[in-house]
């Protein structure tokens, strides 16, 4: 169908009932629309190595306990350096590999579902900035060394806490922020993100 020509007879016009189509956001506007996402990831990510390069310029790995351990605060808190193959607390040991796949993967899915994940509210990108953060940082570790470096060590009493580091932790606490979000919202918000997002 042909639109019909403007007064001018230069150009064409849409239909009075078809609304104005509206220009496509350009890359840097959508990257700018996860900037809180983008900042959190790279912060933990950043922290996460700076820490580790400095463990392991510091002690050798397998350091563990005295005397080579640091005593940060007596009896309960100690900086070490182990390696782990595993996922967190030692799961799936020696699938350093496989695990790697995995983080890949999970990093993908997360850019492909982001709509659905309701990624355009402050608090969704507050949990998966550091999430993503961490999944990197741990990723990194794989690649380069063949296992995560861990070195925060935790005492409580008896209780040893299996020893972690800054992209763990970064995990652990993006994921417990989106769980206590969905379990707080009985409508995931990213419907409507979905009806604004194009």
């Amino acid at each position: 169908m042909t639109l019909p020509p403007t007064k001018g007879g230069t150009g064409f016009a849409p239909p009075a009932n078809q609304p104005a189509l509206r220009s496509p956001r350009s890359g840097v506007q959508r990257l700018r629309g996860y900037r809180l996402l983008w900042a959190l990831a790279i912060g933990v990510f950043v922290l996460d190595q700076i820490t580790k390069i400095w463990i392991n310029a510091r002690m050798p790995l397998g350091t563990y306990g005295p005397p080579g351990a640091i005593t940060v605060i007596d009896g309960f808190f100690y900086l070490v350096h182990v390696g782990n193959t595993g996922a967190a607390w030692s799961l799936f040991t020696g699938r350093s590999g496989w695990l790697a796949a995995l983080a890949l993967a999970t990093l993908s899915a997360i850019y492909f579902w982001r709509h659905s994940l309701g990624l355009r509210e402050r608090i969704v990108q507050l949990s998966f900035g550091l999430l993503c953060g961490g999944i990197v940082g741990n990723l990194v570790d794989r690649l380069v060394h063949g296992h995560v470096i861990d070195f925060l060590d935790f005492h409580f009493g008896d209780y040893v806490y299996p020893t972690f580091n800054v992209a763990d932790a970064g995990i652990c606490v993006g994921v417990g922020i989106y769980l206590i979000h969905s379990l707080r919202t009985p409508q995931p918000a990213a419907a409507k993100n979905d009806r604004l997002t194009p």
